[in-house]
């Protein structure tokens, strides 16, 4: 049995991220895959080809808009060649994540599912067994299958399958309406599809400012049929169409589509790993539970990403991941903050996040303030004819920054600035000093910041001692 400083288990972006850092300092590193090939969820059946779906779909939509210049553009969309732009994506991507790129750091890489044997022996398709002197759990999460009768004779889609259809349906119904449906029902109903989203909620984007949430709905229910309130009760099949049958404020409906999706959440992928043998505490939905410093009940076994249940991002497990490195191999004990983890929901427009919304501002400070500015105010966005959108940036008395928010075509990149500005403890002051190259889009961000100092410099008593020194020096 063969011995190691750390045992990664889970080859997605956080395993990854502590395998490659580890091995850089110098420890023995065993990383464990469940799948046939690193990368994850994300590279495999998430961030990477939805984002490469989501651009095909938008490359036809602009396409069809090209009847403002007298252009005309017919046929049907070949779902063949969607498929294949997805695939070449997750290939280019997966050089970087190769087994052999990690073998050449010195990482041992295991292929087969892991099992906890105590709480430092590993079992990998209970034929080989690893020693772990610390050891890391970063397995990710799957969809959640809810039991809806009916479903499993039906069948579906999931984030897992839904990038191997090589037919575009006429209709598909979405039961769930997190970030992953609306993003994949938006692009689907851009490539040609009727998109139905039932959410069981009374709002979609629940974790979002709330006039963010609003102006989200507007502009996603122009493309998407989103109907809230909803509690599907079975689903059946009528021929080759698929029914889903629900109720809505008392009453009995029904829809009836070509394909059905799940949407309805992600559950962690702990329930084969046998932690309970090694003592490592879980709580009632299956997510490992862990403290500050990301260990969890057993001081030397670590738990990050979605399997933690804390924010289910990529980026947020290669945040982990990077702060694992320093406590299971630096022995530094440094703490996790989420304080200001932005995430971006990938729809047109883009929805942006971080830090607190208005209503968590207003809870934890009190007083705060809030200056919003429409992307109509800003010349970049009104030269490309697309002013959907807004910022909101949050602050306390003193201008410091509790949270942000922006939607708008490609929010989740030109806010950025924001995320470098509260990371560093800069004010929103500050945002508006900087010198912004006209006409670019990120301008969005200092038209709302100027409104801080118009605030404060041009209300109140400054106007009128200016005034008075003015005519003095005059």
């Amino acid at each position: 049995m063969k011995k190691y400083d750390l045992v990664v288990i889970g080859g997605g972006a956080g395993g990854l991220t502590v395998a490659s850092g580890a091995a850089s300092l110098g420890a023995k590193v065993a990383l464990i895959e469940k799948g046939a090939a690193l990368g994850g969820d994300c590279l495999h059946y998430g961030c990477v080809p939805s984002k490469a779906l989501i651009a095909a779909a938008n490359d036809v939509h602009y396409l069809q808009k090209t009847n403002d210049f007298g252009f005309t553009v017919s046929g049907k969309v070949d779902m063949k060649k969607v498929k294949e732009r997805v695939k070449q994506a997750i290939q280019h991507i997966q050089v970087h994540d190769s087994t052999e790129r990690f073998e050449d750091m010195g990482v041992d890489v295991y292929f087969g599912a892991a099992k906890f044997v105590d709480s430092h022996i590993i079992t990998i398709a209970d034929r080989e067994r690893v020693y772990g002197k610390r050891i890391v759990v970063a397995t990710g999460s799957r969809p959640i299958v809810p039991s809806i009768p009916g479903l499993d004779e039906v069948g579906y889609e999931t984030n897992e399958t839904i990038f191997d259809r090589e037919e575009l349906p006429e209709t598909m119904i979405f039961i769930g309406g997190g970030p992953i449906s609306l993003e994949i029902a938006q692009a689907y109903s851009r490539l040609g599809t009727q998109a139905i989203v039932l959410e069981r909620s009374e709002a979609i984007l629940g974790k979002e400012d709330e006039s963010i949430q609003r102006l989200a709905i507007d502009f996603l229910s122009d493309e998407i049929d989103i109907r809230h309130h909803v509690s599907v009760k079975e689903v059946k099949q009528d021929g080759t169409r698929k029914v889903v049958i629900y109720e809505k404020n008392g009453k009995i409906e029904e829809v009836i589509g070509d394909e059905l999706f799940l949407g309805a959440g992600r559950k962690p992928n702990t329930d084969q790993l046998e932690v309970e043998v090694a003592g490592v505490e879980v709580n009632e939905r299956g997510y490992i539970v862990v403290n500050e410093r990301l260990q969890t009940s057993v001081s030397h076994i670590y738990a990050i990403g979605d399997v933690n249940g804390q924010f289910p991002f990529t980026h947020a497990a290669g945040m982990e991941g990077k702060l694992i490195v320093q406590n299971a191999v630096l022995g530094l004990g440094r703490k996790v903050s989420y304080d200001r983890l932005p995430w971006t929901t990938y729809t047109s427009p883009e929805i942006f996040h971080i830090g607190k919304t208005e209503r968590e501002a207003k809870a934890s400070e009190g007083e705060i303030m809030v200056f919003q500015n429409g992307l109509e105010e800003v010349d970049r966005f009104v030269a490309d004819h697309n002013v959907t959108g807004t910022v909101k940036i949050i602050t306390n008395k003193k201008g410091k920054i509790l949270g942000a928010h922006a939607i708008g075509k490609g929010a989740g990149d030109w806010m950025q600035t924001v995320i470098f500005a509260m990371e560093k403890g800069a004010k929103i002051g500050d945002l508006s000093t900087m010198v912004y190259p006209y006409p670019n889009q990120a301008a969005a961000i200092q038209r709302t910041a100027d409104q801080y100092w118009r605030e404060k410099l041009f209300k109140g008593s400054l106007p009128k001692i200016t005034e008075k020194y003015i005519k003095w020096f005059r």
